[in-house]
C-alpha cells in the first residue's frame, strides 16, 4: 500500500462550462434532434463493437543487428524520462482538450477593435504630448 501512493492516477476534475459552451450546446440540440438521436444510436453501437475495436494488431519492429542500438536508446530515455513524460503529456493533452477557437469572424471583429483601440490610444497619446511640448516651450524655454 506504501508503495502504490506513487503510482495512482491523477485526480480528473471537471470544470463547468462556461457561456460560451452552453450557447453552442443550445444551439446543437435546436438545430439537430435527428442528428443527436443519430448519434446515441451510433454511440450505443459502438458499445456493443469496443470489444472487437481492442483486438488491434500490433506492429512489432524485429530486433537485429540493425535495429539493436535503437532498442538501447529506447530503453535508457525510457527510464530516464518515464517518470517526467507521461504526466507531462496528460497534463498537456487535458490542457488542448479545453481550448475553445473563435470563429472566423469572431476573429476579425476582435482583431478591428484591437486596432481601433490603438488608433485612439496613440492619438490621446499623441495630443498629451503635442499639448505639454507646447507649454514646456512657452513656459520654460520662453
Amino acid at each position: 500500500m506504501a508503495g502504490n501512493g506513487s503510482l495512482r492516477k491523477p485526480r480528473i476534475r471537471k470544470t463547468a462550462p462556461s457561456v460560451r459552451q452552453k450557447v453552442e450546446q443550445a444551439k446543437e440540440k435546436a438545430e439537430k434532434p435527428k442528428a443527436q438521436r443519430r448519434k446515441r444510436v451510433l454511440s450505443a453501437a459502438g458499445r456493443v463493437a469496443s470489444p472487437v475495436r481492442r483486438l488491434k494488431p500490433q506492429v512489432r519492429v524485429p530486433q537485429n543487428s540493425a535495429t539493436k542500438p535503437l532498442f538501447i536508446v529506447g530503453r535508457v530515455l525510457k527510464k530516464i524520462l518515464r517518470p517526467l513524460a507521461p504526466r507531462y503529456f496528460v497534463n498537456s493533452w487535458r490542457e488542448l482538450r479545453q481550448v475553445t477557437w473563435t470563429s472566423r469572424r469572431e476573429t476579425w471583429r476582435l482583431t478591428s477593435a484591437v486596432f481601433i483601440f490603438a488608433i485612439v490610444f496613440g492619438a490621446l497619446v499623441a495630443g498629451v504630448d503635442k499639448g505639454l511640448d507646447i507649454i514646456f516651450k512657452n513656459l520654460v524655454l520662453k
